[in-house]
Parts: structure tokens; C-alpha cells; sequence
């Protein structure tokens, strides 16, 4: 399994990634990159398995782990998505060759269409996994309970009980008002290169509803929806494992 290696961004902030070279000779086939979603890291169920994929292939690989997660640099609750979209810029321009296969999964799939209309020749494809683009447009006043505002007023920060992490998971006011200059859902996006996006039928932490929303704002013609039934926000069971690999192979040879 490849190492960690650190991508310096100044003396003293740092991003962790691992990565596999490909074969030169496979040069013609896009790398891919791995984008984890909201307090995951480059460590998890499907990182590993894309890259154990591109070791065996000999095909490029690249995963990452946002400032804030994993082993990089600073705090979670000091960043924001305008950060982690700087995270991706800086980590996929200098440690990628040419064209790339962009997979996301959940916040990963928002920072995937971000850093895609901003940088449409480095993006060969984008795979959403739950894909959760504008999740903090969700945090409005109307959407919040009494007590919740209440403790956004003094505290500038919310907290929500998760499945995923034996810590509470802490939502920013910072968070929150700089997702929401970064939304993507308002209008038509020109994002041209091929979209393929998967959503569990269970999924109880990011709707359908925002799938099917990426679908009507995309002006890609080459762009589809799999929506498995049974399955949650994880998307990590061996199926849906292996329905993320066919779709980066099927990608690699548009």
C-alpha cells in the first residue's frame, strides 16, 4: 500500500496524501483522484479499495486528506469550504499529469464540481458518490429549532449527534456562511466532461432530492443517476465497491 507523503502548503500548514504511479506506458488512460467526504479521510473504505484498484491496473492514483482531516494540518472547526477547495487545487495541479478522474464522495462530490468548473481541463469525469453539494444552505434560521439558533448566536457553531464519529460533529457559523458563497444548485453549471452519480435508496444523511437537483444543473449531455436500493451514506458494501471501480474503468475509456 502506498505511503503518506506531505504536500507543504507554507512552514507550517501541511496536506497528507498517498499516491500510485501508473505504468508510463498506460500514460493514455486519465489518473484518478479520490475526494472523501466531511470529517473522512484518505483512509477510508473506499479510498483504500481505489487504490489497491490502481496498484493492481498501474494506474494512477491520488488521495488526500483535507486540512483539518486525517493527518494534514489544522483544525476542523477553522476551515471551511473555500479551504478545501484551495486544498484540492494545490494537491491535484502538483501532484497530477494531464487530465483526471474526479471521484467524490459526499463533500467530495460538491469540492469535485467546484474545482471542475473552475479548472474544466484537469477533469476528465467526475463520479458523485451521495454527492452532497450546498449542504450548508440547510443551516438557515427557518431550518434550525429555537434552541439550535440559540446556540448558533453564542456559540457561532452547531452541534449534531453522528453515527460516524464518537465525537459530536460541530458545524461552524464560518462553515456555514462561506459554503453558502460557494452554492452550486441556484443556477446551470457549465461542467461539460462525463457525470456519473450514485445515491443509496437509505441514505438518510444526504437526500435523493440532491442528486437528482445535480442532474437538472448540469449542462453535461453525458451524465446519469444509479440509485441502489438498500443501501446508506456509507456506500462501502462490496456492490457498491465494485459499481464505483466500473464506472472509473468505463470513464477511463470514454
Amino acid at each position: 500500500m502506498s505511503k503518506t507523503h506531505f504536500h507543504r502548503l507554507d512552514n507550517v500548514q501541511k496536506l497528507a496524501f498517498s499516491q500510485v504511479i501508473g505504468d508510463k506506458k498506460g500514460k493514455k488512460s486519465p489518473g484518478v483522484v479520490f475526494l472523501s467526504g466531511l470529517k473522512s479521510d484518505k483512509e477510508g473504505t473506499k479510498a483504500i479499495y481505489l487504490s489497491k484498484w490502481a496498484e493492481k491496473n498501474k494506474r494512477d492514483f491520488l488521495r488526500f486528506d483535507y486540512r483539518g482531516h486525517g493527518a494534514s494540518s489544522g483544525r476542523f472547526e477553522d476551515m471551511s469550504i473555500s479551504d478545501w477547495l484551495e486544498d484540492t487545487k494545490n494537491i491535484i495541479i502538483e501532484h497530477t499529469s494531464g487530465p483526471q478522474i474526479l471521484v467524490g464522495s459526499s463533500l467530495g462530490g460538491w469540492i469535485s464540481l467546484l474545482f471542475a468548473k473552475s479548472y474544466p481541463q484537469k477533469v476528465a469525469g467526475i463520479i458523485g458518490i451521495a454527492a452532497a453539494p450546498d449542504f450548508t444552505a440547510k443551516y438557515t434560521k427557518n431550518n434550525l429549532s429555537k434552541q439550535q439558533r440559540q446556540e448558533l448566536k453564542n456559540t457561532r457553531k452547531l452541534s449534531f449527534h453522528s453515527e460516524y464519529f464518537e465525537q459530536p460533529l460541530i458545524i461552524t457559523q464560518k462553515l456555514i456562511e462561506d459554503g453558502n458563497k460557494h452554492l452550486v444548485l441556484t443556477q446551470e453549471q457549465i461542467i461539460k466532461c462525463p457525470v456519473r452519480l450514485f445515491h443509496g435508496s437509505l441514505d438518510n444523511d444526504v437526500p435523493l432530492s440532491t442528486s437528482i437537483e445535480i442532474l437538472k444543473i448540469l449542462n453535461s449531455d453525458d451524465i446519469r443517476l444509479q440509485i441502489i436500493k438498500g443501501i446508506d451514506h456509507r456506500f462501502s458494501t462490496p456492490d457498491c465497491l465494485e459499481l464505483i471501480k466500473e464506472a472509473v474503468e468505463q470513464m477511463s475509456l470514454a
